[in-house]
């Protein structure tokens, strides 16, 4: 397991800060990752994203997308993501409610006749 700094180790003048950081992206995503199977978030440019968006789409599962910014811009949100999922990059994949990685993540179940996850067939 990847050791998270415990909230002992963090000042209390520092702790609001720490724990409401984009709290409110960390909501919309936590909300959807509810509501649907499958929910991809990602950003603009990202040609990895596309790319998982669109194995879905040719496999026809349904899917959420939530885009947060380009390269340039909103990535104060993406990053409290990261901190909040511990996965570094994008997309962020959830099925049933479950973060399976990245793109390459995707696609080694999309090609395992062995995948355990419902939410990923075909509608």
């Amino acid at each position: 397991m990847r050791p998270l700094l415990s909230s002992d180790a963090i000042h209390p003048a520092i702790n609001e800060i720490v724990s409401t950081y984009y709290s409110d992206i960390v909501q919309e995503v936590s909300q959807a990752i509810a509501a649907s199977g499958v929910v991809v978030v990602g950003m603009k440019q990202n040609p990895i994203v596309k790319k998982a968006r669109k194995s879905l789409q040719e496999a026809g599962i349904e899917f959420i997308y939530l885009e947060y910014g380009s390269y340039t811009s909103q990535w104060h949100k993406r990053l409290s993501l990261k901190m909040w999922s511990g996965w570094a990059t994008f997309p962020m994949i959830f099925v049933d409610q479950m973060l399976i990685g990245g793109n390459a993540e995707l696609q080694a179940l999309l090609k395992s006749p062995d995948a355990k996850l419902t939410s990923l067939t075909r509608v």
